[in-house]
């Protein structure tokens, strides 16, 4: 049985227990959250030797990193070395987008290295197979798709990304309207050409249930993509956008009748005062069901810096409800992503995430926060290494400029907690270098 199925019958699984001692709660409250469909715990059968972690409501903000060669550039080494350094950071699950070299190749590679849950576009291994064998990714078949996700399902992929909303009604939308940017999701894009070419329906659309009995099989989570997002500020929550999502819904609730675990993938760059709108429409739409966003990124100018437009949006996304980030690198728009691109990417969406989770009062959020207060009054650096994200980095920021006394070279010999301190009749320790 899949956890969707276990969880509806009343039983708590081991990948339930292990999430409710992660996130500090009664196992009942994971199971009751699976069961109603607003919390998933993507964990394909046929993946061995990883830590599941719950996505979803009540529980701590998510961040999955992207990995993956292109046509240009990548080998399975540099997808090993950003998996390495995404896992260091702290993603929660990574996801292999590989669309050049042998991406099968990459993708074991990748599962058999990888300690968190690993997630896929399986639509991007059947078009490069077509453009290989057949000249062009219109001539990929509806067997061509299925037989990718079901390589996807036996590798142990624990989600993967399926535009099932990319209709032919959702097309006639984005063609009535305009935009400036068109499509910007490459798997959009895929379908997109396929559907007009063709002259068919999107086959995950039209045979989702084929779809569904793949999903069952292996208990592999289905994130339904969002393949008419969004990809400039003036195209935010428009008519294809919303008309993509509606079916969305309709997908979600047939995904539950089969027993089978799915999130809905959101937008994209989305204006500040339009988040809490997209995410509330989403939750409502799609009936709770855990919501994953890219970003939102709340500018379009912040090309090499995306990974803080990113956390800004993020983070707000995240305290309305978004239960899943996926990190933006500061080289979004720009080029693929290296190593040091990955830790700057996760970084920036886990502090988004942290920030959310605060706000919204999820179970021990806040601890951390006042364990690096404390240890800031003191005057405690090594404490407040040991509690950043990066404790190897901080020592390096603090010892960048000496200072004479027990505080940074900020303040000096003004620092002023050490001086209120002193006039209060409390005296910080001595530094713990």
């Amino acid at each position: 049985m899949t956890q969707l199925e276990q969880a509806q019958k009343g039983i708590i699984s081991t990948q339930m227990k292990i999430v409710a001692e992660q996130e500090q709660l009664d196992p009942e409250f994971i199971r009751a959250g699976i069961a109603a469909g607003n919390i998933i715990i993507p964990a394909n059968v046929n993946h061995n030797n990883f830590t599941p972690f719950g996505i979803g409501k009540g529980l701590r903000t998510k961040v999955n990193a992207n990995l993956g060669t292109s046509s240009d550039y990548g080998t399975i080494k540099t997808e090993l070395e950003k998996l390495k350094a995404a896992i260091e950071v702290g993603a929660d699950t990574v996801m292999d987008l590989s669309t050049g070299g042998d991406i099968p190749a990459v993708r074991h590679a990748v599962m058999k290295a990888s300690t968190i849950p690993v997630g896929t576009v399986p639509l991007y291994q059947a078009s490069i197979k077509a453009i290989k064998e057949s000249g062009a990714i219109v001539k990929m078949t509806a067997d061509d798709i299925f037989s990718a996700i079901e390589d996807n399902a036996k590798d142990g992929v624990d989600f993967i990304t399926v535009h099932c909303g990319v209709t032919r009604s959702a097309i006639a939308r984005l063609k009535a309207q305009g935009r400036i940017t068109d499509v910007v999701s490459r798997g959009g894009a895929f379908t997109v050409g396929w559907i007009l070419h063709n002259e068919k329906e999107n086959p995950l659309y039209e045979y989702y249930d084929r779809l569904l009995e793949i999903a069952r099989q292996y208990d592999m989570t289905l994130s339904l993509g969002d393949g008419m997002r969004p990809g400039c500020l003036a195209d935010a929550t428009d008519h294809a956008q919303v008309e993509e999502l509606l079916i969305l819904g309709e997908l979600v609730q047939r995904a539950w009748k089969a027993g089978v675990q799915v999130m809905v993938e959101g937008p994209g760059h989305v204006p500040l005062n339009q988040i809490e709108t997209n995410v509330k429409l989403q939750k409502s739409i799609c009936k709770g069901a855990p919501f994953y966003v890219l970003g939102p990124l709340v500018t379009d100018i912040g090309a090499g810096y995306d990974h803080i437009t990113g956390a800004i949006g993020g983070a707000i996304a995240a305290m309305h409800g978004a239960d899943f980030l996926c990190y933006v690198t500061p080289s979004e728009h720009l080029s693929l992503p290296d190593v040091e691109d990955v830790r700057q990417g996760v970084i920036a969406s886990r502090i988004a995430g942290h920030a959310a989770d605060i706000a919204k009062g999820v179970k021990g959020a806040i601890d951390w926060d006042i364990k690096m207060a404390k240890a800031r009054k003191a005057l405690d650096w090594e404490g407040q290494a040991k509690l950043t994200l990066t404790p190897e980095y901080s020592r390096k920021v603090h010892a960048k400029h000496t200072s004479g006394g027990e505080a940074c070279s900020m303040c000096g010999d003004y620092c002023a907690m050490k001086v209120v301190g002193a006039y209060l009749g409390v005296t910080a320790p001595a530094c713990q270098e």
